[in-house]
């Protein structure tokens, strides 16, 4: 199965910040950036499997996320390298806002 992820030349920060703007979102980006490479049921982040779906539409549709499918799983990863290719430290600085926001020490790099 083939998920729609696009180039991300193609990508403008705007829509990249509009993902981002969901704290939810964030959350998922927190836990893939902490986890790697996870099932979608992995990630934790008090919605419904519905909801959660949704929001890793969002990301991938963003450019944020590459999914594959495994089996009857869908294993969803951050673009870390491709991202700070394309918007040098933008999630270096989005995961450690989120972390200083809940507390938390930062993610690694």
């Amino acid at each position: 199965m083939h998920f729609e992820e696009p180039d991300l030349e193609a990508v403008s920060l705007a829509a990249i910040m509009a993902a981002l703007s969901d704290p939810v979102r964030v959350a998922i980006v927190r836990e893939l950036a902490v986890r790697g490479e996870s099932s979608c049921g992995a990630c934790d982040v008090g919605v419904s499997k519905a909801t959660r779906s949704h929001h890793f539409k969002v990301l991938r549709e963003a450019g944020l996320t590459r999914t594959r499918a495994e089996g009857t799983h869908r294993l969803v990863a951050l673009r870390r390298d491709e991202v700070e290719s394309r918007f040098p430290g933008l999630l270096v600085a989005v995961l450690a806002a989120a972390e200083a926001e809940a507390g938390l020490t930062a993610v690694p790099a």
